[in-house]
């Protein structure tokens, strides 16, 4: 090889190594590299709802990675009766707050909020504490009696083969799940997948409860949000899913976060309510539709504080 063609080849590897060291700076950064390392689940224990909110997700790679700018976000918590934080009944308001924030942050061009209440929406809004904080947190709060509908196809669904799906919940950039963990006399409990039935509407007394939890099964099998963030500050252990005591209301200060809800639910049912997966039928029907991984043993799930 002759003096000019080994400088030209000792400048093509410079060139290489410069630009595989830049590539690998950049990819770091990227959502996909985040994803590679996220763990599936995270689990958070502290004192400030908020701040158990912004670690799970950032331990899931940051918001960047489900948020980019000029996304259209909706933040879908459960706002289903008129009671305040202190009963658990509806999603904790400053889980909410955290969501509608990092979503902004991370570049959001607007964020929605809304539920299909089971009480009248106006009071539960309100006594919530959602409406007002959700509000101030710069998202636009609405109510589904001003929504549009269309058909969601459940191609995988036994019971269930379609759904009328409020419009903003499908055709949005990015769906962020934010239920409250609960009791629930119908469904044993109501977590990430038992939440979707704020965005249907369907009747719900007719079509879904007949068959409850092969119908959530269902569902879930033809909607996943982007991220799943249980709020478990306070949960109902009992006489769910609107308790008439606070003796049924158990302060735990937990957060769990992921992308895929059954695993989100499976951790929750066997780690918050000590129950085996078999007695929360919809979460084995699930993992028959195959929605997600439910055996904890399989899943990768970090424990922080907040």
């Amino acid at each position: 090889m002759n003096r000019k063609a080994k400088e030209s080849r000792r400048d093509f590897l410079k060139d290489v190594a410069v630009l595989s060291a830049a590539a690998a700076v950049v990819g770091a950064g990227l959502p996909g590299r985040a994803a590679e390392t996220a763990p599936d689940l995270v689990v958070a224990s502290g004192d400030d709802p908020k701040a158990m909110v912004k670690k799970v997700v950032a331990e899931l790679g940051g918001m960047k990675r489900f948020v980019s700018r000029g996304d259209v976000v909706v933040v879908k918590p459960n706002i289903g009766w008129e009671k305040s934080p202190e009963w658990a009944a509806n999603t904790h308001p400053d889980v909410v707050v955290a969501l509608i924030e990092m979503a902004l942050d991370a570049g959001a061009k607007e964020v929605k909020v809304f539920d299909r209440s089971v009480r009248p929406a106006p009071k539960c809004y309100a006594g919530s504490g959602i409406e007002e904080a959700a509000k101030k947190a710069g998202a636009r709060v609405l109510h589904v009696t001003d929504l549009a509908v269309a058909d969601l196809a459940v191609p995988k669904g036994r019971h269930l083969k379609k759904s009328s799906v409020y419009k903003d919940a499908i055709e949005c950039d990015c769906f962020i799940n934010v239920p409250v963990a609960k009791h629930h006399v119908r469904s044993r409990l109501t977590l990430c997948m038992k939440n979707h039935m704020g965005i249907t509407a369907d009747d719900r007394g007719g079509v879904w409860h007949p068959q409850l939890d092969q119908v959530l099964a269902d569902f879930a099998s033809a909607f996943a949000p982007k991220l799943n963030v249980l709020d478990a500050y306070r949960i109902v252990v009992d006489k769910g899913p609107n308790t008439g005591s606070l003796d049924f209301v158990k302060l735990t200060k937990k957060c769990i976060a992921g992308v895929n809800q059954a695993s989100v639910d499976a951790y929750a049912t066997v780690k918050l309510f000590d129950l085996p997966l078999e007695q929360v039928r919809h979460i084995a029907l699930a993992r028959e539709l195959g929605v997600g991984e439910v055996d904890l043993a399989k899943l990768q799930i970090r424990d922080v504080t907040a």
